[in-house]
């Protein structure tokens, strides 16, 4: 016969000290955990879709504004205007401004985009900006999620079907669901040696994307001359980078102004001219243009202050210049202003120092000026409108008139 089994005291005192073992451990990593240190508030009912303005306004009042350090211009996903503050992205009603979803985390916001009527914040982690988080932007409620190894003052640029994170050694891009469709520079993580990279030792000072492309300089030693490479968002294999053309340009501080499935503009400051290449890399047609300074965006690349609004509108850091969205090539300028143009009503807003001047479209004759009250603001400006709501972005604040 077997003797019965019969537990003794010590066995009864392991059992405790593993059960209080297990309970401490998962308390230890909960309590450090990513989960713990974030907060999500979606919204009760969500946001309803707003309708575009037929006409612009014939005045324009300051409505509501807030802080909005992480945002470089401002941010629409789908109904909710999106403002990014230390750690905490916020949607917004963009009538007057109150938060019907927020996400925070306990790690500063490197930015915050938009895409897929979704908001995409992007926190830093450790030296990188690691933690990609999509939200919806109707209600708030999570999207998918990534990890990242792009760096710090990263920017991320939308051309309507992917998001490319900008970077000076290595930048990528994402498609819907954030899995990560093209990486171009040197991975931290090197899994493929030579990562399809024919110039592994040049640094990326400029970015743009457009009609599945990413058109960026490239900064390499032992030349004074800088490179313009265009890539596709989207090759068949994401750890192959795909170039579609790359030529030498004839001289530096250059920068990429607009891309599109066969074109790309460069501005080279240097020489106060815009250049236009198509995919073989051959020279098409240069125009004069008056460049002020390079845009001080706070990012890790020069990203050039352009808005879609039909055509292509570029601030020069002087003037404002439509482009043709499928020549590139200038259609018309307005001089002496403070930003790129953006769409009300069937008219072209520019900002000027005295507040929104109309613009016809086609011509780009000018109607009127709408004065703005910016409260002291005197530097560049970035608007974008959401119904009947003018939305500015001026340096760490967005402001809202109607």
């Amino acid at each position: 016969m077997v003797r019965p089994e019969q537990r003794t005291k010590g066995d009864i005192l392991a059992a405790l000290v593993l059960t209080v073992a297990v309970l401490c451990g998962g308390t230890t990593l909960w309590w450090f955990s990513a989960a713990r240190a974030t907060e999500l508030e979606t919204a009760d009912e969500p946001l309803s879709p707003v309708e575009p303005a037929r006409r612009v306004p014939d005045e324009l009042a300051r409505v509501w504004h807030a802080p909005s350090s992480a945002t470089p211009r401002p941010v629409v996903a789908g109904p909710a205007v999106v403002t990014g503050e230390g750690g905490t992205v916020s949607g917004r009603d963009p009538v007057d401004g109150r938060v019907h979803w927020s996400y925070r985390r306990d790690r500063p916001l490197c930015t915050v985009g938009s895409e897929w009527r979704r908001a995409i914040a992007v926190h830093r982690t450790g030296d990188y900006c690691s933690a990609v988080t999509s939200l919806n932007g109707s209600d708030g409620t999570r999207q998918p999620q990534r990890n990242s190894d792009v760096g710090p003052a990263t920017r991320l640029l939308s051309d309507g079907n992917y998001v490319t994170a900008t970077g000076r050694a290595l930048f990528e891009t994402w498609r819907s669901d954030l899995v990560r469709t093209q990486q171009y520079g040197v991975p931290v993580d090197v899994k493929i040696p030579d990562n399809n990279l024919r110039r592994p030792e040049c640094e990326y000072s400029g970015l743009a994307v457009g009609d599945r492309r990413v058109g960026v300089i490239a900064e390499c030693p032992g030349t004074r001359r800088d490179r313009v490479t265009v890539l596709k968002a989207n090759p068949e294999d994401n750890e192959q980078p795909e170039e579609v053309m790359s030529t030498v340009l004839r001289g530096d501080r250059a920068s990429v102004v607009a891309v599109n499935r066969d074109r790309v503009a460069v501005a080279l400051r240097g020489e106060q001219r815009l250049v236009i290449y198509d995919m073989s890399g051959a020279l098409l047609e240069e125009h004069r243009v008056r460049l002020g300074p390079p845009p001080d965006s706070g990012a890790n690349v020069l990203i050039e202050a352009t808005q879609r609004a039909g055509d292509v509108s570029w601030y020069t850091g002087r003037d404002t210049v439509t482009l043709d969205r499928r020549t590139l090539r200038p259609l018309w300028t307005v001089r002496d202003t403070v930003g790129p143009a953006t769409a009300m009503g069937g008219k072209r807003l520019v900002p000027v120092p005295a507040g929104l001047a109309v613009h016809s479209p086609d011509t780009g004759e000018r109607t009127r000026v709408i004065p703005l009250d910016r409260r002291g603001h005197d530097g560049p400006v970035f608007d974008t409108v959401v119904g009947r709501t003018v939305l500015e972005q001026q340096g760490p604040e967005l402001v809202a008139y109607r």
